[in-house]
């Protein structure tokens, strides 16, 4: 199973700069994340890998809001211009994070949290992200909850 999830990310790798070539990424990007994805806070890109931190809120249970401190590494793929008026293009991103429960079930639980998304560029630097999480903890059910997520970045 590892080694198929490993062949998969390889083949990714391999295919995207022949598909997609044609748009690059700005060499730097410092993002302010306002909401969830990949969390409150913010956010350094270098190329096509990036590091991000901060609080992490999502919803499991209608009503009940579960908190986390996040931090991670994620990668940027399948970069792709969808609107010709916005500098920097869209793309899909993948984000390998642990996360600290702050309260309820997860409180004081450490978590891993694998999360597949896309981000749209609307304006300048604020985008739109939407993708799904994968969050697992020792002792707690396994979630899968959508991602969406509002960023204002700043290129270099």
């Amino acid at each position: 199973m590892k080694l198929d999830l490993w062949f998969l990310i390889f083949i990714i790798v391999l295919i995207q700069h022949p598909i997609f070539g044609n748009t690059k990424l700005s060499k730097e990007e410092y993002s302010v994340n306002f909401f969830r994805a990949p969390s409150i806070g913010g956010e350094y890109r270098k190329d096509q890998f990036s590091i991000h931190g901060g609080y992490y809120l999502t919803s499991f249970d209608p009503g009940i809001t579960t908190e986390f401190y996040k931090v991670g590494i994620g990668y940027w793929f399948f970069l792709a211009k969808l609107n010709a008026s916005v500098e920097q293009p869209s793309s899909f991103y993948i984000y390998l994070s642990y996360g600290k429960g702050v309260n309820l079930e997860y409180k004081n639980k450490d978590t891993i949290m694998y999360e597949l998304g896309y981000r749209f560029m609307l304006w300048k630097g604020l985008s739109f992200r939407f993708g799904i999480i994968l969050l697992t903890a020792n002792g707690a059910p396994s979630e899968l909850n959508p991602t969406p997520g509002i960023s204002y970045s700043i290129f270099f």
